[in-house]
């Protein structure tokens, strides 16, 4: 019987399903998929990395602190490296500036060369090099008929900053040179080198003397608790202005002169004033740098605290004497009974004395506060008034008795209306 050929097995995988294909679209098989085998290459490692990955594999940290470590290291060789060279780039500056400051000397064997020092203090080099400390635009006007001069202080510009954060607090002393009799100052303004004063200030003075007197304007930067820094000062001599109309224009500040301030030390105080109770409370703290007095070079400083109300001496107290010093140590309190209506309309004089137990006592320094003042004076007047029941300390530079006295001008002491009533009995009998 012979053998049966039996059909050839279907070339679709069994997997696969058939599906109808309706659209009798052809389709081709796809390619029958052959499966490659990858054997995997050995590389070649070379002794050195062997040796280096051994080396982290001993290290009982995790191989990311390891690299950690490894890059803070380069960084911090980097940064000394740079360190290094810098150091050696500001050296040779240096030789190489030292070398072009030197001057061949003429000298007796014509060889000797001297080196241009210039020194870091501030004394040393005055008026030997120009800073730019700003400007100042003011006006002039003076009135022959009332004999009077008229500055203006207008605005600053550009002003040379004093503080550590790049500004100054600054405002402006005026005065007029030789008499001094009279000193007037602005409104500080805070944190700006571009302050706008628009302040006038009068001074009576005849013809005749204006044109021999030269008008100061300083420029100050404000401190309260330390001495007033100067950023320039302007002076303009009267007898070379044009006085048949008035003068306003800008000018460079210059360096302060080092002459005609006659130092007469500072005082600190603080003033507190509490409304509900019309307390008024002075504390005399300290002194310091005060003009010497007697023949041994020290003084017995006291201190006179006066209250003038409307112009006229009201209250007055003082401090106890302290023997043999410039810079006192006084920590006094005294407490007036001031109305409300009474602390607008007073104003405080504060005035440092040498007592003499055989002579009369001398007057060494001077300044007053209060609803005349101006300046300095104004604004630690100002800061009690806003800031009630909390003592506001501030220092003072004291001023001469002649200014103080000219610009006060205060009168005799009120009359007490006791005397008043006696008086006119007196006079007037019944």
């Amino acid at each position: 019987m012979p053998a049966v050929q039996q059909p050839d097995p279907p070339t679709t995988p069994p997997w696969t399903t058939t599906r109808p294909n309706p659209a009798n679209v052809s389709v081709s098989p796809l390619p029958a998929i052959s499966s490659t085998t990858i054997h995997p290459t050995n590389a070649t490692i070379s002794p050195a990395e062997a040796f280096f990955n051994d080396l982290l594999n001993q290290i009982p940290l995790p191989r990311w602190a390891v690299y950690v470590i490894f890059a803070v290291g380069g960084l911090l060789i980097v940064i000394c490296c740079l360190c290094v060279c810098t150091k050696c780039c500001c050296k040779e500056k240096k030789k190489k500036k030292k070398k072009d400051e030197q001057i061949g000397l003429t000298g007796v064997n014509g060889k000797s060369t001297t080196a241009l020092i210039q020194s870091d203090g501030g004394e040393a080099s005055y008026g030997s090099t120009k800073t730019y400390r700003g400007k100042l635009l003011y006006s002039l006007e003076y009135s022959a008929a009332l004999s009077e001069l008229t500055v203006g202080i207008k605005q600053a510009s550009s002003l040379k900053a004093m503080d550590f954060g790049g500004s100054s607090d600054p405002y402006v002393k005026v005065y007029i040179c030789p008499s001094k009799t009279k000193i007037c100052e602005t409104k500080v303004f805070k944190s700006t080198l571009n302050p706008v004063f628009n302040e006038q200030f009068s001074f009576q003075i005849s013809k005749s003397a204006l044109l021999k007197s030269t008008v100061v304007m300083k420029v100050f930067d404000f401190d309260r608790f330390s001495k007033h820094e100067i950023i320039g000062e302007l002076r303009l001599e009267l007898c070379s202005v044009d006085w048949n109309h008035v003068i306003e224009e800008w000018q460079e500040l210059a360096e302060p002169a080092q002459f005609e301030e006659e130092n007469l030390g500072e005082i600190c105080f603080s003033l507190r004033y509490v409304p509900t109770a019309s307390k008024l409370t002075v504390v005399i703290l300290e002194a310091k740098n005060l003009k010497s007095m007697d023949m041994n070079g020290s003084s017995d400083p006291y201190v006179k605290v006066q209250l003038a109300l409307d112009k006229r001496k009201w209250k007055k107290r003082k401090t106890s004497i302290k023997k043999k010093t410039l810079s006192p140590y006084f920590n006094e309190s005294f407490t007036f009974d001031v109305t409300l209506s009474q602390i607008q309309r007073v104003n405080l004089v504060i005035s440092v004395w040498d007592h003499d137990a055989v002579t009369r006592n001398d007057a060494m320094g001077k300044i007053y506060l209060g609803c005349d003042a101006t300046g300095n004076q104004l604004r630690h007047w100002a800061d009690m008034l806003s800031n009630p029941r909390r003592p506001v300390a501030q220092w003072h530079t004291l001023l001469t008795p002649q200014q103080v006295n000219s610009t006060l001008t205060l009168k005799k002491r009120i009359p007490i209306p006791g005397k008043l009533v006696e008086n006119s009995q007196r006079f007037f009998p019944h």
